[in-house]
């Protein structure tokens, strides 16, 4: 199998998607709007620069042994955009007296615990790759993104959004773009792209599911809960469980993700709605994982992991692509039992033909 793939364009991720930062830059209030028009603007200037650089190489994972460790280093930007920025802890370095600091720091951590203790993958690249990320970045910069190398995190703008190290699984969904990046790399743009995402918000929920170390039935399936400043109207950034019913507000507006293909977007915004569409199998994997029960990062996971990890996906792929892609390694690593029957029932229960 040849392992090395290079991908049509780099990828520069950002959790909070452009159409909700769009609908920001609109506000009545004029700090919410600034602060949005000033992280569209940053985020512009970051993804042109992502686009100056070479597409990311998939290499091949390297067995590593089971005790490997992570290798953190975190940085404070101070308000500026140079990145890194000041290293102020290093992997096995004393706590920060700076809650943004300490919280990166453990996320990256349960990041790097989840992959290595559930799929034996050592680091991003399963290859030991340092796990690198800058906070305090630039001013009232509401968004955090992985940028192909490291994880950026901005303070928020304190009126709509709060720090980005608070949540978890927003540090995990940016890190997992980088797991794709190094397996399938797949293609930001329509289908693929919503499939890039929902892979991100799969293995970040997972991620905050193990650190609780709560059962599938347990979680919140929550994407960003506790990012959200308290007089939004909402709960977090998308929802897993109920695509479409994450926030609804006077300024952020409807969350708009659907949860089934009758009512798939068609939208050439934000790459072809890749964080509106996510949704979708997003809602599959929910439905799939809580069929089974138990910890979803067991068998849940470990298939979307073969996935991703496996191959056969095309940079291009679409959604009944991936689905029949989980349908056939569910027969190769379970038989045809009970998590077949679970994996097809999500897939259809979502409207994504796989016959």
């Amino acid at each position: 199998m040849d392992t090395t793939r290079t991908g049509l364009e780099p990828v520069y991720c950002t959790i909070v998607p452009p159409h909700l930062l769009d609908r920001l830059s609109q506000a009545e209030n004029a700090a919410v709007a600034g602060a949005a028009r000033h992280t569209l603007l940053q985020d512009e200037a970051n993804r042109s620069r992502r686009l100056t650089t070479a597409a990311a190489t998939v290499r091949p994972t390297v067995a590593r042994a089971a005790d490997a460790k992570p290798n953190r280093t975190i940085h404070d930007a101070r308000n500026g955009t140079e990145l890194p920025g000041t290293k102020v802890r290093a992997e096995g370095g004393e706590p920060s007296q700076d809650a943004t600091v300490n919280r990166a720091y453990a996320g990256l951590g349960a990041t790097f615990e989840l992959f290595l203790k559930s799929f034996e993958r050592d680091s991003i690249d399963g290859n030991g790759l340092p796990l690198i990320a800058t906070v305090h970045y630039d001013e009232k910069y509401g968004n955090a993104f992985w940028d192909g190398k490291q994880m950026v995190f901005g303070d928020g703008d304190g009126e709509i959004f709060l720090d980005f190290t608070i949540p978890v699984d927003v540090m995990a969904h940016e890190l997992t773009h980088g797991v794709t990046q190094y397996t399938a790399n797949l293609a930001y743009s329509g289908q693929s792209g919503a499939l890039n995402e929902s892979v991100s918000d799969v293995f970040g929920s997972l991620v905050k599911q193990y650190t609780l170390g709560q059962t599938a039935d347990q979680a919140d399936w929550l994407i960003g809960e506790g990012l959200l400043a308290p007089d939004v109207q909402g709960v977090a950034l998308r929802s897993m469980k109920a695509p479409g019913t994450a926030y609804d507000d006077d300024v952020l507006g409807k969350d708009p993700q659907p949860g089934h293909m009758d009512d798939y977007v068609d939208t050439e915004q934000d790459n072809g709605g890749v964080h509106i569409n996510s949704g979708i199998p997003n809602r599959a994997f929910h439905l799939f994982a809580t069929r089974l029960g138990g910890n979803a990062w067991e068998r849940a996971g470990q298939l979307w992991y073969d996935v991703l990890t496996g191959g056969e996906l095309a940079m291009d792929c679409t959604f009944t692509d991936f689905a029949k892609a989980t349908i056939d390694r569910a027969a190769e690593r379970y038989g045809r039992g009970d998590e077949h029957e679970a994996v097809v029932k999500a897939w259809s229960e979502v409207g994504v033909p796989t016959a």
